[in-house]
């Protein structure tokens, strides 16, 4: 009989996308469930592509992408502290091919990686489909920031690597510097590696915001950095990211790279460049007095939540109602017209996941939408 790659039996479809799915099929639904961004990507970074093409970028470029985008991400990189040389850089199809490249290349079978959650829900499909085991670790109950307990009660021999989001997915915390410590202990003590999802990285409302690969230069050995192109330039379609590391680790993810796609498409490098140029800083205030709306909004629900202090997601608890998170957010839809992500898909039941980057009309009405089904239920 023919058989199928068993490791995908553990896996399932996004719940994100399902949810998102059954609010455009519900009549007159507010969507407040996928993280992209409602602007468009702007012109001058659109142009790039006609022109490319008109130049003859229709050939094979280099497989980790062109000289002179690689020199720009370097660049770039290096204004937030993280120094890579472009030879250290791959362009990639979207962070989430930058964080399979990344997390492929050092994982054997029967590894362990540490994911501290809430978190996204690739994290843990990349490191299953590499037949390795993610180690769930809940920070809810310590404001969604790590200790160096945490770390040592779920390790053990078999810990190959942890995964660290800051800004954070689903939470919109950003890790304190004694979260940061305590990574940069246990990667050291441990001998493991850090896989450092940055794509919030530009979206930052508070000051004193820390990367870990700029905070740990000394531990850059064992260091991978994924970022993307999607979330601070509205670029979600363009599936453009990059991943960094020393030298002998981005020479291994250069392979995986290749055998995987290849290369990012030729004609789309020189909008990459440009939009490298584009001040982030408008689109993050927009989103933060966005954020200012939901929060105040929340807090007069009554629905508790940490403050984000990026991104554009906010996770406020339901735990009060007694009902999982996928019964209350379909209930949401069906009863309220407005769509939430269940917190669940994170590993954070009990939570909920709003996403408040679409208009400030949608996000006001999605709220009162949501603030007269909270009232209902503790009626």
């Amino acid at each position: 009989m023919l058989s199928l790659n068993t490791t995908f039996d553990e896996l399932k479809l996004s719940g994100i996308r399902r949810f998102a799915a059954m609010a455009k099929e519900t009549p007159g639904c507010i969507s407040l469930t996928l993280g992209e961004p409602d602007a468009d990507t702007s012109d001058e970074v659109k142009a790039e592509v006609p022109a490319d093409l008109a130049a003859g970028f229709t050939h094979y470029p280099p497989n980790n992408g062109y000289d002179f985008v690689r020199n720009a991400l370097s660049e770039h990189m290096a204004s937030f502290g993280k120094y890579y040389a472009p030879q250290e850089i791959i362009l990639t199809c979207g962070a989430t091919e930058a964080l399979f490249v990344a997390l492929a290349s050092v994982l054997n079978p029967g590894d362990e990686v540490i994911v501290p959650t809430p978190a996204f829900t690739l994290y843990e499909s990349i490191i299953t489909i590499n037949r390795a085991t993610p180690v769930l670790v809940d920070t809810s109950d310590a404001g969604f920031q790590i200790t160096d307990e945490m770390l040592e009660s779920a390790a053990s021999q078999h810990t190959k690597a942890i995964v660290i989001t800051s800004p954070n997915n689903p939470t919109g915390c950003i890790l304190n510097g004694e979260s940061l410590a305590a990574v940069a202990r246990f990667a050291k003590e441990r001998d493991v590696f850090v896989i450092c999802d940055d794509v919030y990285g530009q979206l930052v409302y508070e000051e004193g915001y820390k990367s870990f690969a700029a905070e740990y230069p000394q531990l850059r050995d064992r260091v991978i950095v994924c970022d993307s192109f999607s979330k601070p330039y509205a670029m979600t379609g363009w599936r453009l990211g990059w991943v960094a590391a020393d030298e002998f680790l981005s020479s291994q993810m250069a392979k995986v790279h290749q055998y995987m796609v290849s290369s990012v498409p030729a004609f789309v490098q020189h909008a990459a460049v440009r939009a490298l140029e584009k001040d982030v800083a408008p689109a993050r205030e927009v989103y933060s007095a966005r954020r200012d709306v939901v929060l105040r909004r929340l807090d007069e629900m009554g629905l508790e939540t940490v403050r984000p202090e990026g991104a554009f997601y906010a996770l406020p608890s339901i735990r009060e109602f007694g009902m999982s998170s996928e019964e209350f957010c379909t209930r949401l839809i069906k009863e309220a017209r407005v769509a939430l992500v269940p917190g669940v898909f994170f590993g954070a039941e009990g939570f909920v996941r709003l996403s408040y980057c679409c208009s400030m009309e949608n996000i006001v009405q999605g709220l009162d939408r949501l603030e007269g089904f909270v009232g209902k239920l503790r009626a």
